[in-house]
Formats: structure tokens, sequence, C-alpha cells
């Protein structure tokens, strides 16, 4: 099977996904510049979430330029992906409502652990079904990004019970660290 069915699906995914996030964001009741305020913590984890599904779409659109053909291992490592990237909108509701509170907030940075995870996993599925000369292995060399995300959130979900701005720090300097695609996919691709 080529790419093009899969990178279709996860387009239309990607797409329900933030609409879903935007829908979250309920007007408020009253007129005012303080009636708006009270919405800021809603706003703020809508737009975080948003540069994630944007970045993850990002990358998934880079990676599967160099994904040829497609197998069984690979979409459901992409459902799996998908699966997790689709958590996003509840635990960004969730955050948002109750003003970064520690236990939403620490679902919010296990939704990004797992959908950091389901990434890995995909890249190494698509490691294996391109065999020893894999071009995407071959582009993304060590990968320091991928392997000290998880990580990072797992100290950011930590933090939470500290002090959540620790941990929304933490979570939006991963989305900062991966806002910018990866410059040797990027590479490979105008190779390819």
């Amino acid at each position: 099977m080529g790419r093009d069915r899969l990178t279709a699906l996860t387009d239309g995914v990607v797409a329900v996904i933030i609409t879903i996030m935007v829908l979250e964001m309920h007007p408020p009741h009253g007129t005012g510049w303080a009636d708006l305020a009270e919405l800021a913590p809603v706003f703020l984890s809508y737009v975080l979430s948003f540069i994630y599904v944007g970045i993850y779409w990002n990358n998934h659109h880079h990676f599967f330029h160099l994904v040829k053909t497609v197998d069984g291992a690979i979409m459901w490592a992409n459902l799996h992906l998908l699966f997790w990237l689709s958590i996003l909108p509840f635990t960004t509701a969730w955050m948002g409502e109750n003003h970064f509170a520690p236990v939403p907030t620490v679902l919010y940075g296990g939704a990004l652990m797992a959908t950091a995870v389901a990434w890995y996993i995909m890249q190494l599925v698509i490691f294996r079904q391109q065999g020893a000369g894999s071009p995407l292995r071959q582009a993304l060399g060590r990968d320091v990004k991928g392997k000290i995300s998880p990580f990072l959130y797992l100290a950011g979900m930590g933090l939470a019970f500290v002090n959540t701005a620790f941990s929304d720090l933490l979570y939006l300097g991963v989305a900062l660290m991966w806002l910018i695609p990866d410059r040797r996919v990027e590479a490979a691709v105008r190779e390819g």
C-alpha cells in the first residue's frame, strides 16, 4: 500500500482533533474584558495543544515523504499515534477549565508523553520496514530531541505537584524545541 491513504487519514484525524479543541472554547457569559480574561487558561491550553498537534502533523508530513510503502505494522503504529493525539482535546479542556490544577496538568503531560512514545514506536516500525539502509533512520541520526522529550514530560508531570507553572514551562519548552522541523529530515526529503 502507498503512503497516500495513510497520510490522508492522518490529515483528516488531525483536522478533527483541532476542530474538537476549538469547540471546547466556549464564549464568556458576560460582555466585559474581565469576563474574557477568565478564559485565559482555556485559551492558553488551546494554543499549546494546537502547537503540539501542528508539530506532529508537520513532522508526520515530512517523515512520510521518506516512506515509500506502508505495511500493516506501520498502519497500526500510525493508528496508535492518532489515538494518543485524539486524547489531547480532552486533557487540554480539563487542564484549561481547571486553571492548570495539578492533576489535570499531570494528565495532560501523560497524554503528551504517550503521544511521544507512540511517535517513537512508529519510527521504530518504519526503520524495521525500511531495513538496514532506512532513509528515515539516516535522516534522524541520533534523534536527541526524540529521546529526551519523554523525560521532560515525566519531569513536568512530577513538578505539577510542586508548581504547575514549572510543568507548563517544560511542556512549552519541549514544544518550542520541536517547533522547527528537523532540518536533516527536510534535507533528506529534498534529496529523495
